[in-house]
């Protein structure tokens, strides 16, 4: 049985590349819901409804476990889907706020995100737990999931974006960026070029794929062939070039 992973649109490969990495022999089914991307600047609601879409479509191809590749979905579905959905491990992905923290004493973290995530309650109370330790600045970036959606991952046009964003925390002498979306990581080699070689960049698709490594293996439906598995890549915006965007983005 495969592994369904989801996301508003394109951003979602950057976590299944890092699961896959993690685990090559496990099968996979990508949908990407690009056709209503990006779910960050919409209404609680509606992201929620999107998001049960998305379940709905991934349950139908009978899979084993569910990853939430998507920062904005995990905070407005994960436990609702959780509550209906008991019997199917559910994995969400959530800033990497803790590691970036803990990197080194009361350092200064920018973690850029989509306005829906930091408005959130669990970003927040995140945040709060932590902010004795470090200096946390939230940079809200409405418009960037869009941009990536557009296959804009290098060029002027996302560089002056990135650019003007970034500029008040760059101010603050930060010491580490968490990209709290899965889109951001898409343009990381803009953001490094920006920020330069001192700031360390965090994103928590690696510990999404440990956990669901970790909850594979406690439920007792980890695979254990030798040889690699099948990726299936579905999107509600089925158009070729979308397609061709979700392999190229997975295989970068």
């Amino acid at each position: 049985m495969p592994i369904g992973v989801f996301d508003s649109g394109l951003g979602g490969i950057s976590v299944l590349r890092e699961i896959v990495s993690l685990m090559p022999e496990e099968n996979y089914i990508y949908y990407g819901d690009s056709a209503h991307a990006p779910y960050g600047t919409k209404p609680l609601d509606e992201i929620r409804r999107l998001s049960e879409a998305d379940m709905s479509f991934l349950l139908a191809r009978h899979v084993k476990a569910i990853v939430i590749a998507c920062n904005t979905a995990t905070a407005a579905s994960a436990e609702i889907l959780r509550e209906k959905y008991p019997d199917i491990p559910i994995i969400g992905i959530e800033p990497a706020l803790k590691p970036a923290v803990l990197w080194k004493p009361h350092d200064r973290v920018a973690v850029m995100a989509t306005p829906m995530t930091l408005k959130q309650e669990k970003f927040q109370n995140l945040m709060h737990h932590y902010e004795t330790a470090s200096e946390i600045y939230t940079v809200p970036c409405p418009g960037l999931a869009d941009l990536v959606e557009q296959y804009e991952l290098t060029g002027p046009k996302i560089t002056k974006y990135l650019t003007d964003i970034l500029a008040p925390v760059l101010e603050k002498d930060i010491d580490a960026i968490v990209l709290g979306c899965t889109h951001y990581p898409f343009v990381e080699p803009v953001i490094r070029e920006i920020v330069g070689p001192n700031v360390k960049i965090f994103n928590g698709s690696h510990g999404t794929a440990m956990e669901l490594k970790r909850r594979l293996m406690e439920n007792g439906i980890k695979n254990d062939s030798t040889v690699h598995g099948t990726i299936e890549i579905y999107n509600s915006n089925s158009d070729d070039k979308t397609l061709e965007m979700c392999k190229r983005l997975l295989n970068s």
